[in-house]
């Protein structure tokens, strides 16, 4: 037995930035990042952080699918911009909604979070560990992007979408993931803790001794995003067709018996590559990155929530989710709508 999603939700701030603002800050003009990305604005946290965007959005996938709190028995938040290291952020959102009989942690692959927190509550349905799982990806990246930077601040917002996954007899499921350390380079943010100034004690020495130093006062530029846009783009338009073609051929369907790719939400032009290597139409291909940019492991979920809600996902639909980035890590995974 596998789990079918019941309810879903999502939360993004008011605070909208679009490509003109950006023009006051960085070298950059509206046109030209709407060609290379397909962004045309982003949402912005002001008083949210990663914590509470979660929850909210977690709060509504519960009321959206109807269930009590305590029904709860795990919680799984993606994300790689969390503002709490402790308590873990599913712990957090716990508390907050009151899901007093699930157990909870985080988990860290990037834009492809959503996607591993989904086949991590399948397994634990599969096994007869649980019965209903909450799954969360949410992201604030603005935290975390170095806002000078022309190359990745006009790509990402901030954002959370949330599933409620039940145990079914309907549910089908099946997946395909993937990893690549040695592509690790093309996509980094270290933490800035590491970095900051600090006394260790040194055996050698025995003393006290001054370790990482700041540059100008300032702390390492590391501990931002880092991207090689170049490398991401061939990664993602070679590997992700790939990886999806590797599911299908598991499951002896074609892209024919598909209703829907849901992509990550990396950019429009990834998404499109993406499609032209399947040799589907972008009409399977449903984006919403021109309103949202990219929202890394959110990005997939509140797209979901977006279909729910519009009536665009119907029963007995054949969906493939795939995610893809940093790790490298990508993964695609079948569902139907039951």
């Amino acid at each position: 037995m596998f789990g079918k999603i019941i309810g879903t939700g999502s939360y993004v701030p008011e605070n909208i930035v679009t490509n003109n603002d950006l023009t006051k800050i960085v070298e950059t003009s509206d046109s030209w990042i709407e060609e290379r990305t397909g962004v045309k604005q982003r949402h912005l946290m002001k008083n949210e952080t990663t914590a509470t965007m979660a929850t909210e959005a977690a709060k509504r996938a519960v009321e959206n699918a109807g269930i009590k709190p305590e029904e709860i028995d795990v919680i799984v938040v993606s994300t790689v911009s969390s503002n709490l290291i402790l308590p873990n952020t599913a712990c957090f959102v716990q508390e907050q909604i009151g899901a007093i009989n699930a157990f909870c942690f985080d988990i860290n692959t990037a834009c492809t979070g959503f996607m591993m927190a989904y086949n991590t509550v399948q397994s634990y349905i599969n096994s007869g560990l649980v019965k209903t799982a909450l799954i969360i990806g949410a992201e604030g990246l603005s935290r975390i992007v170095d806002w000078s930077d022309r190359g990745t601040c006009i790509l990402f917002g901030d954002g959370a979408g949330a599933a409620i996954v039940k145990a079914s007899e309907a549910a089908v499921f099946e997946t395909v993931m993937k990893s690549d350390g040695r592509k690790g380079s093309a996509l980094t943010c270290y933490n800035g803790f590491a970095t900051r100034p600090r006394k260790i004690f040194t055996e050698e020495k025995q003393e006290i001794s001054d370790i990482y130093e700041k540059t100008n006062g300032q702390e390492s530029s590391d501990t931002f995003v880092k991207m090689d846009g170049q490398e991401i783009f061939r990664f993602a338009v070679k590997e992700v067709p790939k990886c999806i073609n590797e599911l299908m051929e598991k499951m002896n369907i074609t892209s024919d018996d598909v209703d829907m790719f849901v992509l990550h939400q990396a950019n429009l032009r990834i998404c499109q590559g993406i499609a032209k290597r399947l040799k589907i139409s972008m009409d399977k291909v449903p984006t919403n990155v021109s309103e949202y940019g990219n929202t890394s492991s959110a990005c997939i979920p509140i797209l979901l929530d977006e279909l729910f809600k519009a009536g665009k996902l119907k029963k007995g639909d054949k969906i493939i989710m795939s995610g893809f980035g940093a790790g490298v890590t990508l993964a695609a995974t079948y569902l139907e709508i039951c």
